[in-house]
């Protein structure tokens, strides 16, 4: 370790270890019918770190991670921190070609998965690298027995690994929503400061029981430090569903949880959303792409000002910016399209196409600086100096400031529709067409036209019981023209079942523009 070690801030290692060690019996984590204290997880962490050390996996070894929710996730995320390994999630969503560039991409050393659901993906991913170790949570016939290799350990007291801010802690892949998923290189100064904004700033209750309904090998790491520091325990679900939340919810009294938007648009069509009790709840964390402040109006008439959004991206994760609770106020609806105000952790600026401010109240690229800031793209030097122009992130969403200081996010710069010369933002759209009855889900992208160059086209998911008609696409059409101007009402609507999403919850605008751009010059990037 450098000399400067003297002036450097505790780092996810210190803080896993020191919320693993702050309690002991109480319970950290149930899932089905297991309950693990934090006795428990702090031994059974310490014998996976011995474990990766006796497969010579320490200090900057790249490990990749798939599974289910287990209970030996939690454990393991810790273990890979504290024995200074470079973590990659893998979700368990994607692709087998995903996984296999991601895998190549990192150049990781070894797989740790799940073997009662990822026994086939993992031999095929052995099948096309065959350097790959694998290391399986539990007996395989394709990788070492992770859990038997660590029970042949005793355990003994964490001990942080000689490790410095700058050092690589992860290699995160975007979503490739608007093209090839690049490796986001963070380092541990930017885990660091997302721990330090969260437990500064976020509204966790005070009894922590915190429902994970998503990936813990994936979104939901994000939330171990904060919970643990504050003695919460976690309440698995190994699926998501609607029934199954509510059950959860109402059999453990939950206070908190993380949900992306398409979560809780499924929870408030769900017929037991009149019913269910909820009055447990204190906290919904939700992010990861924009709501509809129609659906928000909507789950604070059920559940009451117990939202709290949060905005960021992998190369600035999570915590750019932060609704609060008290701030989704019902009687300012047009506040529920914001993603709160920037926090003072981060420089944060609106920038125009020449990299200088925008006009107070203008719409600009959202571009950020400082230790959440990732180090750049792993071996991208071109998109990584794109990215960094000017000396700043060039996050790639176009927001503005009200006169408050609430940020709103207009649209991403890729997903600009441009009309007949004008500049359309198919957010501001989605939100419109979001406040029918009949509308549950909307994505507006841009499609090809002889006339227009784009045209507008709206693709929507109904609500149960409406009938997609010629009478409601006019319906649509008017209440667009009326809001926002003709230019912006969709030329053509398309009812469909469900929208795509990426891994992580977000709608698939990718996805969904290759359906309209084949042949076409746009692309669908």
């Amino acid at each position: 370790m450098s000399t400067d070690a003297l002036h450097h801030q505790p780092l996810m290692p210190h803080l896993l270890i020191d919320g693993l060690n702050r309690y002991h019996d109480e319970p950290c984590l149930f899932l089905g019918d297991k309950v693990a204290s934090y006795r428990e997880v702090r031994e059974s962490t310490s014998q996976m770190v011995q474990a990766l050390h006796s497969k010579g996996l320490g200090r900057g070894a790249r490990l990749a991670v798939i599974s289910g929710n287990r209970p030996e996730v939690l454990s393991n995320i810790a273990a890979m921190q504290i024995a200074g390994c470079i973590g990659t999630p893998l979700h368990p969503l994607g692709s087998i070609d995903d996984h296999a560039y991601v895998l190549a991409a990192a150049e990781i050393d070894a797989l740790v998965y799940d073997p009662a659901v990822f026994e086939d993906l993992a031999s095929q991913l052995k099948q096309r690298l065959p350097a790959l170790e694998l290391l399986s949570f539990g007996p395989s016939s394709n990788g070492d027995d992770y859990l038997a290799l660590a029970s042949t350990f005793k355990p003994q007291p964490l001990v942080a690994p000689d490790i410095s801010p700058d050092d690589v802690s992860s290699v995160n892949f975007t979503g490739g929503t608007t093209g090839k998923p690049k490796g986001v290189v963070s380092t541990y100064s930017v885990t660091a400061s997302m721990t330090q904004i969260q437990m500064t700033e976020w509204e966790f209750p005070e009894e922590l029981r915190m429902l994970i309904a998503t990936p813990l090998s994936h979104a939901a790491a994000a939330f171990f430090i904060p919970v643990l520091q504050k003695g919460g325990a976690f309440y698995v679900m190994q699926g998501f569903s609607p029934d199954g939340f509510f059950d959860m919810v109402e059999q453990h009294r939950i206070t908190t949880t993380m949900l992306v938007p398409v979560m809780l648009y499924y929870l408030m069509d769900s017929p037991r959303a009149a019913s269910a009790d909820m009055s447990s709840m204190e906290t919904i964390f939700y992010g990861a792409s924009p709501m509809s402040p129609a659906r928000l109006q909507e789950g604070i008439a059920k559940w009451g000002q117990v939202f709290y959004q949060f905005y960021g991206q992998s190369e600035a994760p999570m915590v750019i910016a932060n609704m609060r609770k008290a701030d989704h106020d019902p009687a300012k609806p047009q506040r529920l399209s914001s993603c709160g105000r920037p926090t003072p952790w981060v420089h944060l600026a609106l920038l125009d196409s020449e990299g200088q401010p925008v006009a107070s109240g203008e719409p600009g690229e959202i571009c950020v600086r400082g230790p959440l800031v990732m180090k750049g793209y792993k071996d991208m030097p071109e998109q990584t100096a794109e990215a960094f122009a000017g000396g700043w992130l060039h996050t790639g969403d176009v927001g503005r400031l009200d006169e408050d200081g609430f940020l709103y996010i207009v649209d991403r710069t890729k997903d600009m529709i441009v009309t007949g010369g004008f500049n359309v933002f198919p957010r501001e759209i989605e939100d419109v067409l979001a406040t029918h009855a009949a509308v549950a889900q909307v994505v507006v992208v841009g499609v090809p036209d002889d006339k227009w160059g784009e045209a507008v086209k709206a693709v929507i998911v109904l609500r149960p019981g409406a009938e997609a008609a010629q009478a409601l696409v006019g319906e649509l059409q008017e209440l667009v023209k009326a809001a926002k101007g003709a230019v912006q009402a969709p030329k053509s609507v398309d009812f469909v079942a469900g929208i795509p999403v990426t891994p992580v919850g977000k709608p698939d605008k990718k996805a969904l523009r290759a359906q309209y751009w084949a042949g076409h010059e746009r692309g669908v990037g």
